[in-house]
C-alpha cells in the first residue's frame, strides 16, 4: 500500500512538473534576460521615446547619422519590437518602429511608457496635405490632433443634428441628392486620464510647453533628394490640426470635407494614436509630420518620390527639437543644483 502511494505521487509530481514547463516554456529565462536588459537601460537616466510608422521613416533616421547606438546595450527586443537604445545630440533617446495605423502605434507608445523610464514622446514621420496651402515636402507641427476614423452610421433621411456630419448625397454627380449611404455622424472618443474621470473628445492636444518650444526651432529643410528637386524650399509650419483614420487618404472630395469642417491640414494613420496614449498619464508628447503626398487629387506627375524628402525633414525637425529640450532639461538642472 505504502509503496502503491509512493508510485502515486511520483506520477503526480511528474506531471505538475510536466504542466509547469507547458505554461512557463523556455521564454522565462529568455524574459529574465530582458527585464535585466530594461533595469539596465533606465539605470543611465530617463530618455525621450523617439517613435515612427514606416519603414522609410525608420530607414531616415538609420542613414542619417543622428542617432548614436549605446556600446553598452544597443537594444532591447521586447513583444516582437525592437527599441533602439542610444543618443541624439547628446540627449538619451530609445526610439522604436511602430508599425502603420492606431493599434501599433498605441502598443509601442504604451510599452515605452510603462517599460522604460521615458520622460516624454516624440512622434516624427509623414502625411497627406488636406489644406492647398500645405506643400510638398512641409513639415507641420500641429497644436490639435483628432481621430476621424470613429463613425455612427445615420440612416437615410435621418434629421440634421449640430455635430459634423458627412452626407454622401452631396457628393452624387452629376448633381447632388438623395443617396441610400445616408450620412456619417463623427464620434468622439473616451479619454482615460490619470486621476479624471472618463470624458470624451474629439481634439486632443501636444503638450503645451514643448509646442512653445517647437516654436522656436529654426530649421532649414531639405528641398532636393537623390532623385528630385522641389520648385522651393519647404517649410515648417506650427499650430494647425492634424487628423488620424485607420485608412490611407486618397479621396479629393473627403480631404476637401474635412478641411472645410474641421480645418484639419494632414492627415495620417497614427498621430492621434500617440497623443492619446500618452496624453492618459500626463507624458508629454509632440508630433512632427512631413507632407510627402495631396490626400486625393494628386498632381499630373507621381508624388511618390517625396516620400524619402518628407521622412528626412520631418526628421531633421523632430532632431532640433530633441537637442533644444535636451539642452533645456540640462540648464533646469543646473539652476536647480545652485539653488
Amino acid at each position: 500500500m505504502a509503496m502503491a502511494l509512493s508510485s502515486l505521487q511520483v506520477l503526480l509530481f511528474s506531471l505538475l512538473l510536466a504542466a509547469s514547463a507547458m505554461a512557463f516554456p523556455a521564454q522565462q529565462p529568455a524574459m529574465g534576460r530582458v527585464r535585466w536588459q530594461v533595469d539596465r537601460v533606465n539605470r543611465r537616466g530617463p530618455s525621450l521615446g523617439l517613435v515612427m510608422s514606416y519603414v522609410d521613416e525608420d530607414t531616415a533616421l538609420q542613414a542619417s547619422g543622428y542617432f548614436t547606438p549605446w556600446r553598452v546595450l544597443p537594444f532591447v527586443d521586447l513583444y516582437g519590437r525592437r527599441f533602439h537604445i542610444g543618443s541624439i545630440r547628446g540627449v538619451n533617446v530609445i526610439y522604436a518602429l511602430t508599425g502603420q495605423r492606431r493599434l501599433n502605434a498605441a502598443v509601442t507608445v504604451q510599452t515605452l511608457i510603462d517599460v522604460f523610464s521615458v520622460s516624454g514622446i516624440v512622434h516624427y514621420g509623414t502625411a497627406g496635405s488636406s489644406n492647398d496651402s500645405m506643400s510638398f515636402g512641409d513639415v507641420s507641427v500641429p497644436k490639435l490632433v483628432a481621430y476621424t476614423g470613429a463613425w455612427t452610421w445615420k440612416k437615410f433621411k435621418s434629421p440634421k443634428e449640430s455635430s459634423t456630419e458627412l452626407s454622401f448625397g452631396e457628393y452624387n454627380t452629376p448633381n447632388g441628392g438623395e443617396n441610400l449611404l445616408g450620412s456619417l455622424k463623427f464620434r468622439n472618443e473616451e479619454l482615460y486620464s490619470v486621476g479624471k474621470p472618463m470624458k470624451e473628445v474629439f481634439w486632443l492636444p501636444v503638450d503645451s510647453a514643448w509646442f512653445k518650444i517647437a516654436e522656436q526651432l529654426k530649421v532649414k529643410l531639405e528641398r532636393c533628394n537623390d532623385t528630385f528637386c522641389l520648385p522651393t524650399t519647404p517649410q515648417v509650419v506650427y499650430g494647425l490640426k492634424g487628423a488620424s483614420a485607420d485608412m490611407f487618404l486618397d479621396n479629393a472630395e473627403y480631404r476637401k470635407f474635412l478641411f472645410r469642417e474641421f480645418r484639419v491640414s494632414t492627415v495620417d494613420e497614427e498621430s492621434a494614436a500617440v497623443v492619446m496614449t500618452t496624453t492618459s498619464p500626463g507624458v508629454p508628447v509632440i508630433v512632427f509630420r512631413g507632407v510627402s503626398d495631396l490626400a486625393g487629387g494628386e498632381p499630373t506627375w507621381s508624388s511618390t518620390s517625396l516620400m524619402n524628402l518628407a521622412s528626412i525633414n520631418a526628421l531633421k525637425v523632430a532632431v532640433e527639437f530633441i537637442a533644444t529640450v535636451g539642452k533645456h532639461k540640462s540648464t533646469i538642472s543646473v539652476q536647480r543644483s545652485n539653488n
